[in-house]
């Protein structure tokens, strides 16, 4: 697929800016934010969307300065209405001066913060709930007349798979894709990671837990679903062990800001690592080191971790490959 086919897949608002800090190419979910179309919001200025932040042409210039993500939060930005949408901001350095916006509305109080959803995914949702019904059947049977309890235990993997699907498809019927953050034991959701991981291939799956970690408030299908795009990554680029591992972190950096108490949480693993000329880039749309990879895996991570108020970010020591999540504790939004 090319980029005009995959852009409006991403479910973030975005849009890149040049170095005259001019946008270009607005994705529907920046024209929808906004109820702007995309011939109006080509050629605006990032000033202009957020007159009464002067500090956000400031922070275009630490992103191409020093190569780095900034992030912005609570930022209002001018829809077509003229009113006021709350935003979080994050600029993220892109070659020839430029640099990517990605714009994450905050959820306004009350009932009219329910996403209105298109009858075409309504419908989507609606059917995928007939053949997962099917599937979850089909594996119940399985489970209750086979002896051998590794065959169960897979049973019971397709079974619990297909009920996460089931709600994200009620979700979706619902007009809400995501869930309202609830405590969340990271173990569980990591050890459902590793049984998923090790049903997939012939890869070791390495725990090193602390066991004294406070839950966190969060979305756990949300985070499952960041740690399983990591790990698959890390199978698909050959790796036949993957670790994962938690701690505390005490005053740990979150992007600009300084937390006292963050959740760490690392995927490591002995693949094929990332390409030196990927590096810069990674985390972007459309990014991707396979001939048939759509490059919206990491950025679907780095989404889900600005959810949660956190950052994903990697590194290359030796042999390994490590994608490090830092949430907070007690700044969780949701």
């Amino acid at each position: 697929m090319d980029l005009a086919t995959l852009w409006p897949q991403l479910s973030t608002a975005a849009a890149c800016l040049d170095a005259q800090q001019q946008l270009h190419v607005p994705n529907p979910a920046l024209c929808e934010l906004l109820g702007l179309g995309a011939r109006r919001l080509e050629g605006m200025t990032l000033a202009s969307l957020a007159p009464a932040r002067p500090e956000l042409v400031e922070a275009f210039r630490r992103v191409l300065a020093e190569q780095r993500v900034v992030q912005l939060r609570d930022v209002a930005l001018g829809d077509a209405s003229g009113a006021m949408v709350a935003v979080d901001l994050t600029l993220s350095p892109l070659g020839a001066g430029g640099a990517l916006l990605e714009v994450h509305a905050l959820a306004p109080s009350g009932r009219e913060s329910t996403a209105q959803l298109s009858e075409s995914l309504r419908g989507f949702a609606h059917e995928v709930k007939n053949p997962l019904a099917g599937l979850r059947g089909a594996a119940q049977l399985i489970a209750r007349r086979v002896a051998d309890e590794g065959v169960k235990e897979l049973a019971d993997l397709v079974i619990a798979e297909a009920d996460r699907l089931a709600q994200l498809a009620n979700r979706l019927l619902q007009g809400s894709i995501s869930s309202p953050f609830a405590p969340v034991n990271i173990h569980e959701v990591l050890e459902r990671v590793a049984v998923l991981l090790a049903s997939q291939g012939q890869a070791v799956v390495v725990r090193d837990f602390d066991p004294s970690l406070p839950p966190l408030r969060g979305d756990a299908d949300r985070l499952l679903q960041l740690f399983l795009n990591i790990g698959r990554n890390a199978l698909e680029a050959g790796a036949d062990r993957v670790g994962l591992r938690s701690r505390a972190e005490h005053s740990a950096r979150i992007h600009d800001r300084i937390v006292r108490l963050a959740l760490r949480v690392d995927v490591i693993d002995n693949g094929g690592g990332v390409a030196p000329e990927l590096a810069d880039t990674l985390f972007l749309p459309m990014v991707s080191s396979r001939p048939d990879g759509s490059g919206l895996g990491l950025a679907l991570c780095r989404e889900i971790a600005a959810e949660h108020g956190g950052a994903l970010n990697y590194r290359s020591r030796g042999d390994e490959t490590v994608f490090s999540l830092l949430l907070p504790y007690g700044e969780n939004h949701g």
